[in-house]
């Protein structure tokens, strides 16, 4: 959504299409989970009273209307894509098949997960560590608002301190809100390490993956 309080920003899409694009380019099989809360979050939903699963199902179906615009962002910046989605709508995109997913990544296509797991009560977090593990992805990457994991939230205490490295269970341990704890959970479960840093930092995507020292590496 860019700087608006909700919806798509054309602009955002650009430019994150452009930060794939620098990485793509270097010959990095990419594939991309993207979440809905621009559009509709489940969980706040569900605080409000509506049944959590319906909620959930909502938010599924905002990350797929994320999914078509990044595609459309992407394709028009050269890149070659598809869009996979955990609940089937044969009309606007592919059904996720792993085997498939894996044919388009190895052709230097970038595969992008929309639904979620297709389930209610996970989150994208959670689907982003499944799609790694079963693509067999060497490093999660987590772009987000934040530049990294701080030791206590940094809009409310302004003497945080930034964590350059950790591990998943002092994440676990000490709560730290970085993923849900069903999402590092697995990634522990399954030794997938995990980088944490600001997406609207130019240049921040193409550095984690050249091994620069940028956000958080969690192992």
């Amino acid at each position: 959504m860019g700087d608006q309080e909700f919806g798509i920003s054309a602009d955002m899409l650009k430019y994150v299409a452009g930060e794939i694009k620098s990485i793509v380019d270097l010959g990095v099989q990419t594939g991309i989970v993207v979440g809905g809360g621009n559009i509709f979050r489940g969980i706040a939903a569900s605080s409000y009273g509506m049944e959590r699963a319906s909620a959930d199902h909502m938010g599924m179906l905002a990350t797929v209307i994320n999914s078509l615009a990044l595609q459309d962002a992407m394709e028009k910046s050269g890149l070659e894509t598809r869009v996979q989605t955990a609940i089937s709508m044969h009309e606007v995109a592919e059904p996720y098949i792993l085997r498939r997913a894996n044919r388009h990544l190895e052709r230097g296509r970038v595969v992008i997960f929309g639904a979620g797991t297709g389930n209610p009560y996970f989150t994208t977090d959670t689907a982003a560590v499944l799609r790694a593990q079963e693509t067999h992805a060497e490093i999660l990457l987590k772009a987000t608002k934040v530049d990294g994991l701080y030791d206590s939230d940094p809009v409310v205490n302004k003497n945080a301190r930034i964590i350059k490295k950790t591990s998943y269970i002092k994440v676990i341990e000490k709560q730290l809100r970085v993923m849900d704890m069903t999402a590092i959970s697995l990634a522990m479960d399954n030794k997938l390490p995990l980088a944490v840093f600001k997406l609207k930092e130019k240049g921040n995507i193409k550095g984690v993956v050249c091994g620069e020292d940028i956000g958080t590496h969690i192992s």
